[in-house]
C-alpha cells in the first residue's frame, strides 16, 4: 500500500464523516478533567459513544473527583453505569483506576497507563492523543476492520496493526486516524452500507 494513497483514502473517509455526522463528538472528547477522559474511554468499549457520553455526564455530576469514585461502593458504581455494556466488569475497573489515581496520579505514557485495570494500548493511545495531543494511534474494532478492508494492514492483532499504520501514514495523521475511522463506524453501523462505502474508498487511485 502506497502512503499517498492511504492518506487519500483517509481524507475521503473524513469527508464522508463531515457530510453525515449529526453529533461528531466521541466519548473521549469534551471532558474538563484528564481523569474523566480516561474513565470515559474505558466505558466506551463496546458501547456507543452517545450512550457513553450520557452515562458519563451523570457519573461525573455525582463523582466530582477521583476520590469520590474511589470511595463509592461497587454496587453504587454498577448502578450508575448500568446501561453500558459489561457494566459489572467496567465498574470494577473504573473504581480500581480511581483508587490508583488517588494514590499515584495519572500516567503520561503507554507503559504507565496500561498498569490501570482494563487499560490496554488502544485506551492508552486514545487518552494520550486527547489529553497530551500526542502522535499516537488507538486501534479499536472500527480501525482494525477498516485497516484490513482497505489494505492498510494485513495483520489482525491491534498492536501489529498499530505499527503497520505508523509505518504507512505520515506522523501528522496518526492522531486523526482513530477519530475519523471510529466516527465513520459509528455513523454507518450497517455492515452493508459501511462495506459499500469502504469499497468505494478502496477504488481511489
Amino acid at each position: 500500500m502506497d502512503s499517498n494513497l492511504a492518506v487519500k483514502q483517509l481524507k475521503a473517509m473524513e469527508k464522508i464523516v463531515n457530510e453525515h455526522a449529526e453529533d461528531p463528538r466521541l466519548a473521549a472528547e469534551g471532558w474538563g478533567e484528564d481523569w474523566q477522559t480516561l474513565i470515559a474511554i474505558m466505558l466506551s468499549a463496546q458501547t456507543r459513544d452517545t450512550l457513553t457520553i450520557k452515562v458519563c455526564n451523570e457519573l461525573f455530576k455525582k463523582y466530582k473527583a477521583p476520590s469520590d469514585l474511589a470511595n463509592a461502593s461497587l454496587e453504587q458504581v454498577e448502578k450508575e453505569i448500568g446501561s453500558v455494556n459489561y457494566y459489572k466488569t467496567k465498574a470494577k475497573r473504573i473504581k480500581g483506576t480511581a483508587e490508583i489515581i488517588v494514590k499515584d496520579g495519572l500516567g503520561d505514557s503507554v507503559d504507565e497507563l496500561v498498569k490501570f485495570p482494563g487499560v490496554g494500548r488502544k485506551t492508552a493511545n486514545v487518552y494520550l492523543v486527547e489529553v497530551k495531543k500526542a502522535a499516537a494511534i488507538g486501534v479499536d474494532t472500527h480501525l482494525s476492520y477498516a485497516s484490513q478492508y482497505l489494505g492498510w494492514s494485513k495483520n489482525k492483532t491491534p498492536e501489529k496493526i498499530e505499527y503497520d499504520l505508523m509505518d504507512l501514514f505520515p506522523k501528522k495523521y496518526w492522531n486523526q486516524l482513530n477519530w475519523i475511522v471510529v466516527s465513520f463506524g459509528q455513523i454507518f453501523r450497517s455492515k452493508t452500507k459501511k462495506d459499500a462505502l469502504l469499497d468505494k474508498i478502496s477504488k481511489f487511485k
